[in-house]
């Protein structure tokens, strides 16, 4: 997967499935748009993901999250819970704005 990270006032997250990028998915009104430019940063394993994404976690980080392996790693990081992912055309994703 990739994550990068866009540093502002306050960090923005982006993390992706590595399949996914360049993609775009429709349901309805609805749309997942994966921009290279947005969310292709490094490429990192599960484990890697994990130990990067709970340091955002204390930085007070927002996180733009799309893919299975992203949300699964945001779960087992302690970003999310499996109740705070939805669904566009079947790819899930999850916004965090703490």
């Amino acid at each position: 997967m990739y994550i990068k990270i866009h540093r502002s006032y306050r960090n923005v997250v982006a993390v992706c499935d590595s399949n996914l990028i360049g993609k775009r998915f429709e349901e309805g009104k609805r749309q997942l748009d994966i921009r290279e430019n947005f969310f292709k940063g490094e490429e990192v394993g599960m484990e890697g993901a994990v130990k990067l994404l709970r340091r955002q976690l204390q930085e007070d980080s927002t996180f733009n999250i799309i893919g299975k392996d992203s949300i699964n790693a945001c779960i087992e990081a302690g970003v999310i819970k499996k109740g705070e992912v939805d669904e566009i055309d079947g790819i899930p994703f999850a916004i965090v704005l703490i």
